[in-house]
């Protein structure tokens, strides 16, 4: 069993927007996201607002050892069908690989199923964006479609992979999940 390692989620407030818009503007970020852009302070100030305000979404700071390292979000949440959509991103790429964004994802699955209960989790990934796709389907998330030249990245269209997750697939693979993160040494 490796060492234990502190991660948690706290939710996101007013003073995490500077940190956010950096984040944002990483290429390491901006490469797997739907745009390429670089992201503007005013662009950013609108979509901060809305995340602070909408009663749709759950936005969390993923903090490994007391700092801020990531964003877990549930949005979407106002669906008649009780379905949201999980997105997510680590900014510290020295913490990629150590089980924090497995563990970020499965507390945000939890709050999706256990808290708000929701029946359905839904996430799309850049197709080429394996790593995340590897995570998600870890989780059980299972590839449920494929958008050809859904969006366009670098000038090019891309697809996209959508991946879904159901209450009664994460209640058959939940012990084993958290079996894998407690291995890790994350706080289960």
């Amino acid at each position: 069993m490796a060492e234990n390692f502190d991660v948690r989620l706290r939710p996101l407030q007013a003073s995490d927007s500077a940190r956010l818009l950096a984040w944002r503007n990483l290429p390491d970020i901006r490469r797997w996201m739907y745009t390429d852009h670089h992201i503007p302070q005013a662009e950013h100030d609108l979509w901060f607002a809305a995340a602070l305000s909408d009663a749709g979404r759950r936005d969390w700071i993923i903090e490994a050892e007391n700092e801020p390292a990531g964003l877990v979000s549930l949005t979407g949440l106002g669906s008649p069908h009780r379905r949201g959509t999980l997105g997510y991103y680590l900014a510290d790429p020295a913490l990629r690989g150590r089980g924090v964004g497995a563990f970020a994802k499965h507390e945000a699955i939890e709050q999706g199923f256990a808290v708000l209960g929701l029946n359905k989790l839904w996430c799309e990934a850049l197709v080429d964006n394996a790593a995340s796709i590897g995570l998600l389907e870890s989780l059980g998330f299972r590839r449920e479609a494929l958008f050809r030249a859904h969006v366009i990245k670098a000038g090019r269209p891309t697809d996209v992979v959508g991946l879904g997750l159901l209450a009664s697939d994460w209640a058959s693979c939940r012990d084993g999940v958290r079996d894998k993160l407690r291995t890790k040494g994350l706080p289960l």
